[in-house]
């Protein structure tokens, strides 16, 4: 990581940065502490909105892993990180925020959280600093960028222009608007030149037209496997909990499945439900023969207590063909069998994923054709600079989506900030 202090300059440069989320914050007072004299518009009334409700509310910081790792878990441009990963990496990241007087730890799967598991102490640690490094923030939204053959020449905000030398589009993607997450960056880039790639939602609740999620709705569930087909082939897996909801199925797990399904013009998709991964289906027909053997003279609707959340008895009873109130001591083994394949093949249709605006993150955006990767400057536009959620690059749940943040935001900011 390259040193955060700030560098001597004859002619102090203004950096304007807009977005006061993640990767905004990261770039002010980065940008700040090589000596510009930096503008942080954001048009909340506090920075960090967004932030404070990432991870439920505990903000997954980061992933610690190393680059390698890291990379396989970004499916859209990975190469395009490299080098923003080898300017401010996982452990910078880690030692930036213990070094704020927030102390993290590692959960399973790598995932780095705040010891006190409350998003806020990193959004109030990322806004102590930028204000200690110098940084104006502006509560005032931005309706236009301003820019000449040369380049960038400042933001209008407020009805008033705002002068500046660089300008670092931090604005994040169209994902929680009510966080200030609107698209408007998109719109700059292109009036500006860009190519904005097509925006769809990434992380997000998926969609299903079977009529058993509604009937379904607020069932939770844990400790389950969800395994996602594309055109009938195994696509990806995953261990957790997840939740129904009226229009589909939520949850982590689910967050997780949205970002492998990624081509919903031209595939489709199913899901299955493994309500018991721990049993193989042998070991989970013993365990039907051993219950059943408690409750033969029960009806079959009766008998699968133990199995089962009492909400999903029915919908799994009418899906394994077998009448309610058959004698449990009359069930066969065929029988068993078509009720051992709901319990560990449960199957939901897709028809696609939930809107943008209740994704976590927003996959497409500014291409990275257009942007070089060692600065994060643009190719069309001389000191115009991008970072965050506006690029074209996103990857799956675990935290490493904030990590992209803070390496692409401090990247950006570091070089507006120094100056050429």
């Amino acid at each position: 990581m390259r040193s955060m202090k700030s560098s001597t300059t004859n002619n102090q440069i203004t950096v304007a940065v807009i977005g006061g989320g993640a990767a905004g914050l990261m770039a002010a007072g980065t940008a700040a502490l090589q000596g510009a004299c930096v503008l942080l518009f954001e048009r909340n009334e506090k920075v960090g909105r967004k932030l404070a409700i990432t991870g439920k509310g505990r903000c997954n910081v980061t992933n610690h892993c190393d680059i390698q790792e890291f990379l396989a878990h970004v499916p859209q441009n990975p190469r395009f990180l490299y080098s923003a990963l080898g300017a401010f990496s996982v452990q910078d990241t880690m030692d930036f925020f213990e070094k704020q007087g927030v102390p993290l730890k590692t959960e399973r799967g790598n995932r780095v959280f705040p010891v006190s598991d409350n998003a806020r102490d990193i959004v109030d640690a990322l806004f102590y600093w930028v204000r200690r490094c110098g940084v104006t923030i502006v509560h005032e939204t931005v309706t236009d960028i301003q820019a000449e053959e040369s380049g960038v020449t400042g933001v209008v905000a407020g009805g008033r222009l705002w002068q500046a030398d660089r300008v670092i589009l931090a604005t994040g993607g169209k994902s929680y608007p009510l966080t200030g997450s609107t698209g408007d960056g998109y719109v700059w880039a292109e009036k500006l030149g860009h190519t904005v790639t097509p925006l769809r939602a990434s992380l997000v609740p998926l969609v299903s037209p079977d009529k058993v999620c509604p009937r379904l709705q607020g069932l939770s569930l844990r400790n389950v496997t969800l395994t996602v087909f594309e055109n009938g082939k195994k696509l990806h897996d995953g261990f957790g909990e997840m939740l129904f909801t009226h229009f589909g199925i939520s949850g982590p797990l689910v967050l997780s499945a949205s970002s492998h399904m990624r081509k919903w013009d031209k595939a489709s998709y199913h899901v299955e439900i493994d309500f018991k991964p721990a049993l193989d289906e042998t070991a989970l027909d013993k365990r039907i023969v051993s219950d059943f053997s408690q409750a033969l003279n029960a009806d079959f609707r009766n008998a699968l207590g133990k199995l089962l959340p009492r909400k999903l008895i029915p919908i799994v009873v009418e899906r394994s063909g077998i009448d309610p109130h058959q004698k449990v001591n009359t069930i066969t083994r065929q029988q068993r069998h078509a009720l051992l394949q709901q319990l560990k093949h449960f199957s939901l249709d897709i028809s696609g994923p939930g809107p943008v605006r209740d994704a976590i993150v927003t996959s497409g955006g500014v291409s990275v054709r257009e942007i070089v990767p060692k600065t994060m400057e643009s190719k069309v536009v001389p000191y115009l600079y991008f970072a965050g959620e506006i690029i074209d690059v996103d990857a799956y749940t675990g935290g490493f989506n904030l990590q992209i943040a803070w390496s692409t935001g401090y990247l950006a900011g570091y070089h507006a900030g120094y100056g050429k």
